[in-house]
């Protein structure tokens, strides 16, 4: 099979295409023949820094956590009838050497979700870990529900920080599929028209002067819950339109990395801030996730492409290189490689 692998941490210029056997599926695995990749940030990092240490995990890696495709063979202990399903995969490459750079990939069948009719593929590579940190983000405000579904958020306003980013376009959808009112900042015109078209019932430009007072306009008491992508940059702004006891949900790291909080303030008012890493998550919260999720998918919920707010890029096999760098500079909308 054809494969995107690397050996050391560097630049682009380490990814290689190769010719690889096709892995066989153990007990409780599937294998999905990969029809897309989807490219996240933590792709192109993981390749440029490794992990804590430096290093990679293992000797070799074919990158890329999320993908869909269509599973073609079982291991023991796996349904004969899941052949032939349409999915997409979650954390592919979590701990496992191989993701979804490649043209074939092996992992636990609970990583594979069947797609319903009607679901596309690009709609499948495009799930995975921006939908997962969207709703681990949602639902962490304080008295928050644990899942997510029609009316779970019902009475609750939420502020989506970049709504027109991959994390920010799903936490959108999935807060309105919910039920909250959606407020979303954006930083262009563009974006305030895919954040519209996603689904946001109100969007603010970040960087207008008047940021504070238009999303208190909105929410004259302040917003319960900030899913937040840059907590360094936004913290002035944050601060000033969060309600007391408000939760800033933060899944983004910006500059230097570091944030500092004006203890006393927080202190006074309850507030909370919570950091989230989707691939950290406890098993049976990244169970609940991909359940309610899948829930948004079978309900229409969740869209991607122009109409959906959330532009498409996409690359060949051949050009990850160039996808990893469009990922690293910041390109609106979910960047994926074609396989088929």
């Amino acid at each position: 099979m054809k494969a995107i692998v690397y050996a050391s941490v560097g630049n682009r210029d380490v990814l290689a295409l190769v010719d690889r056997p096709v892995p066989e599926p153990g007990p409780g695995e599937v294998r999905v023949r990969v029809a897309i990749s989807g490219v996240n940030a933590t792709d192109w990092k993981c390749r440029r820094f490794g992990h804590a240490d430096g290093r990679l995990m293992y000797p070799e890696v074919i990158p890329h956590h999320d993908g869909s495709g269509v599973i073609d063979a079982v291991g023991s202990g796996v349904a004969a009838e899941r052949v032939g399903q349409r999915v997409w995969t979650w954390e592919s490459a979590w701990r496992r050497p191989h993701g979804t750079a490649a043209e074939y990939v092996v992992l636990p069948s609970r990583q594979a979700v069947e797609l319903p009719p009607g679901a596309s593929l690009e709609l499948g590579a495009s799930i995975g870990l921006p939908a997962l940190a969207a709703h681990r983000c949602l639902t962490s405000a304080r008295q928050a529900p644990a899942r997510l579904g029609p009316g779970a958020l019902a009475g609750r306003t939420v502020l989506v920080a970049g709504g027109a980013g991959a994390v920010g376009h799903a936490a959108v959808q999935l807060a309105t599929w919910s039920g909250a009112t959606v407020i979303a900042t954006v930083g262009s015109p563009e974006k305030e028209k895919l954040a519209r078209v996603a689904g946001a019932g109100h969007v603010v430009h970040h960087r207008s002067e008047s940021a504070a007072a238009d999303i208190r306009a909105i929410a004259p008491t302040g917003v319960d819950l900030i899913t937040e992508v840059a907590p360094s940059a936004n913290l002035d702004l944050d601060l000033e339109v969060l309600a007391p006891g408000g939760t800033v949900a933060a899944y983004g790291t910006e500059g230097d990395g570091e944030v500092l909080l004006p203890t006393r303030l927080l202190m006074g008012r309850n507030l909370r801030y919570q950091f989230v890493l989707a691939l950290t998550l406890p098993p049976e919260e990244k169970d609940a996730a991909v359940a309610d999720v899948a829930a948004a998918v079978s309900d229409g919920a969740l869209g991607v492409g122009e109409e959906a707010g959330l532009p498409l890029h996409r690359y060949p096999l051949d050009r990850t290189g160039d996808a990893h760098d469009a990922v690293e500079g910041g390109v609106t909308g979910k960047v994926l490689i074609d396989l088929r």
